[in-house]
């Protein structure tokens, strides 16, 4: 079946949950769920879980729709709702995050960096670079890498990134701050560091 979306039975097929709508919606939009979900950093098998969450989600919630929305839209919006439950079980495995006592270990009585952190931005360059950059950001915790992969890669406002994952800007703000730490330390790890 071809998805037009503009036929005046779509929407009655989408609420009453037709299989062959339903199939072709799932056809058109599972590559599309599946990029934003590996682009987010989430391995293949979790991306999959994802889709197939979300669209077990648009079967569940088909009667609902009203049509005001583009089924993309609707979907997306299922898609984020799912990537938020997701860390919901997440955050709680990284509240014991070692991150303080690693930030404390770096700063003087005063406030002062002991070792300043390193500009690796001159240093980062070629191949090697790159894959160690994938590399450090597949070890971030869920959370923060989804949250640098908003911001940095989709470029979302901070304003925007607090809409889709239901955080504060402070722990936006924390979580980034987090993240880029946690890559700063890996590079260095890996032998990028200002000499």
């Amino acid at each position: 079946m071809d998805l037009n979306f503009s036929e005046p039975g779509f929407l009655e097929c989408v609420k009453s949950r037709e299989r062959n709508t339903v199939r072709a919606v799932v056809d058109a939009y599972l590559p599309q769920l599946l990029r934003a979900a590996r682009g987010m950093g989430f391995s293949l098998e979790a991306a999959e879980d994802l889709a197939q969450s979300t669209f077990l989600g648009l079967i569940e919630s088909a009667p609902n729709f009203e049509g005001r929305a583009h089924i993309r839209t609707y979907l997306f919006s299922i898609f984020y709702n799912k990537v938020k439950e997701h860390l919901r079980e997440v955050i709680k495995i990284e509240k014991n995050d070692p991150i303080d006592e690693v930030v404390e270990s770096r700063f003087d009585q005063r406030g002062r960096w002991r070792r300043p952190p390193a500009d690796i931005e001159r240093e980062i360059y070629g191949m090697e670079a790159g894959k160690s950059i994938r590399d450090c950001l597949g070890k971030l915790p869920d959370t923060q890498r989804i949250v640098f992969y908003l911001r940095e890669v989709e470029e979302m406002s901070t304003r925007e990134i607090c809409k889709k994952m239901d955080l504060s800007s402070t722990n936006i703000g924390v979580i980034l701050f987090r993240a880029r730490h946690h890559l700063r330390e890996c590079l260095e790890r890996k032998g990028f560091r200002k000499e």
